[in-house]
């Protein structure tokens, strides 16, 4: 495999490499960093470069190798994270200017065990300030400046997980971690024309991470391939004495295998009935050529969601937790500092919400998990289009161009009662951005939609599809 090639190979393949000492992780690493250091400002897309950790961990991992001593898929694959993960000895700005150099003394755990499972952890990512909390409406939300697209550096790399999603589009690194609450990794993938995984709510450890909203926040992967997201959540994922909301079962990638999915199991799919104005006509197109893909490999149920207030459920949850765990950020003055105007005092009103309403969106969230368990007990994953459009330009306001983002409901309904989630590339749109296609599951349904997005990245070609970096 030639240096060039490495940007954008998957960690399967890198593995290989690694293996059969074709390379190695200083190697790798070094490459990395370069990639980093040449173009992650380019993008908007680092916070800060961990080269002398990378190094130290990358020497480690080939001494590891050579006495026989392998710690899994990841040993030796470099890697950046979303900077909401604290990390002991390096700050840890949560995107916002006021909190540029704050130290957190100890290592998130989704930080230890990429350590334990030999990763190299090559940058801390950018991300939107405060993951999104205080209500940005245009892209220069963030410390590092506007999020932008791997394929085109006029457009929006998404949020709030904007690093992540640009610096894997890019090469720059081969995963990273994101974070979502309501959309934050399924839109910077999508975006920037990668896979990335929403885990079920609690399925890995959110210790030492910012909470944004205590009840919605999950982490996950961001990556070339769901393949690859099913690796690294094998690493990252399972009970952590520290969180006691992360689930107490361990959890265990199933794996794929080689051959087409067509061979293996036949996948039975619900579609909804999205709200088709709202849909740009390329990503229309899209979803419906993937949807006759997904016939090869399974069957198509139309589906409606019950009528219940999923937007407003979960909004109201995220405001109300917002305002209680940022209430001293805005009372110290702090707020004052953010990077947009509007985010200065967008959280505010945050603080006003009666208590009533909060319990309410709880009660009828119980009523949510109920009812879209029932809808989708017969089916293995709902497959929609991820975003209603391309990438827009930073120049403009996000309700200039997104019609919305999300062209049905599902998006509210599954991050406010936890269900997992993959968005993996499905085209590209008129203007050359990528378009994306999303699986979402039951409860615990991980393995399911990464076994049914594989099975569609098995079938077509692009994810195999980069951007020119330059």
């Amino acid at each position: 495999m030639a240096d060039d090639q490495f940007a954008f190979a998957t960690i399967r393949e890198l593995g290989t490499q690694l293996r059969a000492r074709s390379t190695s992780s200083v190697a790798l690493t070094k490459y990395f960093l370069d990639r980093l250091e040449k173009f992650g400002g380019q993008y908007n897309a680092v916070v800060r470069i961990t080269s002398e950790l990378a190094l130290e961990q990358a020497r480690q991992a080939d001494l590891d190798l050579s006495r026989g001593k392998d710690r899994g898929p990841l040993h030796g694959i470099p890697c950046g994270v979303k900077d909401l993960l604290a990390t002991k000895g390096i700050p840890t700005s949560w995107g916002a200017p006021p909190l540029n150099d704050q130290l957190i003394d100890e290592d998130a755990t989704v930080i230890v065990r990429l350590r334990e499972a030999g990763a190299v952890l090559c940058a801390k990512l950018s991300m939107v300030e405060l993951a999104g909390g205080f209500g940005y409406k245009q892209a220069d939300s963030s410390l590092t400046g506007p999020g932008l697209n791997a394929w085109d550096k006029t457009c929006w790399a998404g949020g709030s997980s904007s690093g992540p999603g640009s610096a894997v589009g890019a090469g720059l690194v081969p995963f990273a971690i994101g974070s979502e609450t309501w959309g934050s990794i399924m839109t910077p993938a999508g975006y920037n024309g990668i896979a990335g995984l929403r885990p079920t709510y609690g399925r890995v450890s959110r210790h030492g991470a910012m909470a944004l909203s205590w009840t919605m926040d999950k982490i996950g992967p961001m990556c070339r391939t769901a393949d690859d997201c099913g690796l690294v959540l094998n690493a990252i994922a399972g009970p952590d004495p520290l969180d006691p909301t992360s689930l107490p079962s361990p959890w265990k990638y199933a794996g794929v295998k080689s051959s087409p999915a067509t061979k293996d199991r036949r996948f039975k799919f619900a579609t909804l009935d999205v709200e088709l104005e709202k849909l740009a006509p390329e990503v229309r197109s899209n979803y419906e050529k993937s949807l006759e893909v997904l016939r090869q490999i399974g069957t198509l149920t139309s589906i409606k969601l019950p009528d219940l207030p999923y937007g407003v459920v979960a909004g109201t949850i995220i405001s109300c937790e917002m305002g209680a765990a940022f209430g001293d950020f805005m009372t110290s003055g702090e707020v004052w500092e953010l990077a947009a105007p509007e985010d200065r005092w967008g959280g505010f009103s945050n603080l006003l919400i009666p208590a009533r309403d909060y319990i309410n969106a709880l009660r009828i969230r119980g009523k949510i998990q109920r009812e879209i368990d029932a809808a989708l007990q017969d089916f293995d994953a709902v497959v929609t289009p991820t975003l209603n459009t391309e990438a827009g330009p930073v120049s403009q306001k996000f309700v200039e161009w997104s019609r919305g983002f999300v062209s049905n409901d599902l998006s509210g309904a599954a991050n406010a009662i936890g269900l997992p989630g993959i968005t993996v590339p499905n085209g590209f749109g008129g203007r050359g951005l990528p378009t994306g296609l999303e699986f979402t599951g039951r409860v615990f349904g991980e393995n399911v939609i990464l076994a049914a997005a594989t099975a569609y990245q098995h079938l077509t070609e692009w994810h195999k599809k980069f951007p020119k970096v330059s």
